[in-house]
């Protein structure tokens, strides 16, 4: 088991069992409420097994959330905070949040401003929401076709990261984990990239090393954030390849046809990639490398001339920016970055077509 901690926020990596989830639960939260929060997928995969290891749970109020991204939305933050009105949650009480990021994005958020903040668990069950998403305090929710616009930092109490999770998971779920442990190897460690480009992606469930690249991906991402919990500085370099990607997501979710996060990602890495280039961050070579692996196990994603520039259009209200203009993160060779370089919209409209180029040449 091995132990982290961000501000007041205890992150335990291994098996939960044999964690201090179960003496919290009856200690720090023995005479409390317990109420777990699961989307369709979690609730058929994970909670069964979670109620049986540990018998506090078994009063425990189970809430069902809708899954997918398209889901994660104001109006069912109302219809659970209507719920727990129901149920009488007091501030002393505690949520359980059990699912990947879009359940520990809205969960939190969800407890972080119910009578002025709950205390909440995440267990993430995704590979995305391991080495990624429950990490760091951000807790948010979508506004129409933007991400997270609306969110708080709030630390969860703690964060039980239990590998036996990702035997639940299809392929694609651990494909898009694997976007996020690529982007943390691009912007702070060249050699955990190395070894990460020799892993074959579709292999990635079978592969008992993959453990080792979970914690290790972990730990860049609670590095960054004891660094800087509030994204004032280093931890914007945590949104490469998010701002394009973030354009992406918000266009298909805008179009009906919702696109897992990992995967915009992994498209956004591509085209901040080419703009890292053509700004002679890092060399041909690195860019070819970045194009290979990514191309090697993500889908290729067509776009239309009017849908690119709709989705610049939308990155023009990226949370991240400011009056001066689309702001992203660049590499400055693999394993380091530029961070707030200004991005026009013509050039987010060349990455954007970069991306078709870097697939039909692969």
């Amino acid at each position: 088991m091995r132990h982290f901690n961000i501000d007041h926020c205890q992150i335990e990596i291994g098996n939960i069992e044999t964690s201090s989830f179960d003496e919290i639960l009856s200690t720090r939260y023995g005479k409390n409420k317990k109420v777990i929060l699961v989307d369709e997928n979690t609730h058929d995969a994970c909670l069964e097994y979670l109620i049986t290891a540990f018998p506090s749970l078994e009063d425990a109020e189970v809430m069902l959330l809708p899954a997918g991204e398209e889901n994660k939305v104001l109006e069912v933050c109302f219809q659970v905070w209507e719920a727990f009105s129901d149920y009488q949650i007091s501030r002393a009480d505690v949520i359980i949040n059990l699912g990947g990021g879009v359940v520990t994005d809205m969960g939190g958020f969800i407890a972080s401003v119910f009578k002025r903040g709950l205390d909440f668990i995440h267990i993430p069950t995704s590979l995305l929401g391991m080495v990624d998403a429950s990490i760091g305090g951000k807790t948010g929710i979508d506004l129409g076709p933007f991400k997270n616009q609306i969110g708080t930092f709030q630390h969860p109490a703690f964060i039980y990261i239990d590998y036996r999770f990702i035997s639940t998971l299809p392929q694609e779920e651990v494909l898009n984990g694997f976007a996020e442990m690529l982007k943390h190897a691009l912007i702070a460690d060249a050699a955990h990239w190395n070894q990460l480009i020799k892993v074959n992606p579709y292999l990635l469930a079978e592969n008992q090393s993959l453990q080792a690249f979970i914690e290790h991906s972990a730990q860049i991402k609670i590095n960054v954030v004891q660094q800087d919990p509030t994204e004032k500085g280093i931890r914007k370099s945590l949104n490469f390849g998010h701002t394009i990607g973030h354009g992406i997501e918000g266009f298909c979710l805008e179009s009906g046809e919702p696109i897992a996060h990992g995967h915009a990602v992994a498209l956004g890495m591509i085209a901040e990639s080419y703009l890292s280039f053509k700004k002679q961050f890092i060399s041909e070579k690195e860019l070819m490398q970045i194009v290979a692996c990514i191309t090697q196990g993500f889908d290729y994603v067509a776009f239309s001339l009017e849908a690119k520039t709709r989705i610049t259009e939308l990155m023009l209200n990226d949370k991240k920016n400011d009056h001066s203009g689309i702001k992203a993160v660049l590499l400055n060779g693999i394993g380091n970055v530029h961070l707030d370089v200004i991005v026009s919209q013509s050039e987010a409209l060349d990455a954007l077509t970069y991306i078709d180029s870097a697939f039909s040449g692969n």
